[in-house]
């Protein structure tokens, strides 16, 4: 039950971070500057922040062009909550 307790934590933070990260590359795009790599946001979707990238997706209409981020980030979202949720009801 313990590792469940964590898990929503990690999952706020996670999105969060992926949210900025978001902010971040899209001022870096109008800037010029340096960008971050797009397996970094995979890798953050990955990991459960799929809903933090999507929101910075429409906040900021970044990589709102990439058919990937479009059609991968929401299939991303769904396979994050069926895994939270298997973690959540079957494993506690």
């Amino acid at each position: 039950m313990e590792d469940v307790t964590m898990l929503l934590p990690y999952i706020i933070t996670v999105n969060i971070i992926g949210f900025i990260m978001m902010r971040i590359d899209k001022q870096k795009a109008i800037k010029g500057k340096f960008r971050i790599p797009e397996r970094t946001f995979w890798l953050l979707a990955i990991l459960g922040g799929a809903i933090g990238i999507y929101m910075g997706m429409k906040a900021f209409r970044h990589k709102t062009k990439h058919t990937s981020f479009i059609i991968g980030v929401p299939v991303l979202i769904v396979i994050n909550l069926v895994l939270f949720a298997y973690i959540t009801f079957f494993l506690s």
